[in-house]
């Protein structure tokens, strides 16, 4: 399949439930003012949430459309709505090449991805010819370093690991020495699954963080926040959150294909500034790519390729 039929095969359960609203919304077969809450509060029940329903509402009455309006033409246009408000964030991932190493500090709550993540992306910078480091931050986790050494291996990159319980932070400072040592292009640092809602967990990622600076003060190069679909709005308190300790300037967005919820990335887009750079869609290794917010859009309202 091309990647845009893997992305809307992901987006499957979203778009089904989309669709359902949607077509439940409009079925009394004009486009009135009730037909038009109907679909507003559609959109809030695929997560689209209250703010991004009212406005995408709002764009479709401003057209003044005629009561006979399709199903189809009303998918068709939010669609255009949509990928009008997640164009903004979506960017690619690209490393810089003036830094020996880029620093991609990965975070996010547990059960989020961060781990696989981690390898898929590994794995598609090695494909483009890049030298990668690998350290496995999660040091609490022995399941967590195993699977990131799997990965290092297939990936061909350089691992650093250090005891069951050792220091997050002394682990990333040994790890960006050894980055440099390697010439690496980028050095990706896992991290503990935390809790928004720890505080003490926080303060553990602030002092890796700043033991990093010591290395390179402008370092992290890159905060990536892996957030899991399944949760749904949940996922907008944790962009808050870890923004406001570790600034956070990128998202990544797995397990698309396991959710009915995947309409919160444009809630998070319409809400945040925060650039969407990775979206996954299964677990194979070629199921994280790119974030493309036309092909997102249209997958989403279960639209063909446009």
């Amino acid at each position: 399949m091309s990647w845009f039929q893997r992305l809307k095969t992901g987006l499957k359960k979203s778009s089904a439930r989309l669709a359902e609203g949607i077509s439940r919304a409009l079925n009394i077969g004009r486009l009135d003012e009730a037909a038009y809450q109907a679909l507003e509060d559609a959109l809030i029940e695929a997560d689209l949430g209250p703010s991004v329903a009212a406005k995408l509402v709002e764009a479709l009455r401003a057209r003044k459309l005629p009561a006979e309006t399709s199903i189809e033409r009303v998918k068709e246009l939010l669609a255009e709505d949509i990928e009008t408000i997640l164009a903004p964030v979506a960017k690619k991932f690209a490393p810089n090449p003036a830094l020996k190493p880029h620093v991609v500090l990965v975070v996010g709550v547990n059960g989020s991805g961060k781990t696989t993540t981690i390898g898929k992306l590994a794995s598609s910078l090695a494909a483009d010819g890049k030298r990668v480091t690998l350290a496995a931050g999660d040091t609490f986790r022995a399941a967590a370093v195993s699977q990131l050494g799997i990965w290092a291996e297939r990936s061909k990159a350089q691992f650093v690991s250090t005891k069951e319980g050792g220091d997050p932070a002394a682990l990333a400072f040994e790890a960006l020495e050894k980055a440099r040592d390697a010439g690496s292009d980028v050095l990706l640092i896992d991290t503990a699954g935390r809790l928004h809602n720890k505080a003490d967990l926080m303060d553990e990622l602030k002092k890796v963080v700043r033991v990093i600076k010591k290395l390179d003060d402008t370092a992290p190069h890159t905060v990536l926040l892996v957030l899991d679909a399944t949760i749904g709005q949940n996922a907008i308190a944790q962009v808050e959150t870890f923004t406001s300790i570790v600034a956070v300037d990128s998202l990544a967005l797995t397990k698309l294909d396991g959710s009915a919820k995947g309409g919160v990335l444009v809630a998070i887009a319409n809400r945040f500034a925060t650039p969407a750079v990775l979206i996954g869609v299964g677990e194979g290794i070629d199921d994280l790519r790119d974030f493309d917010a036309r092909g997102f859009a249209r997958g989403l309202l279960d639209l063909p390729e446009a």
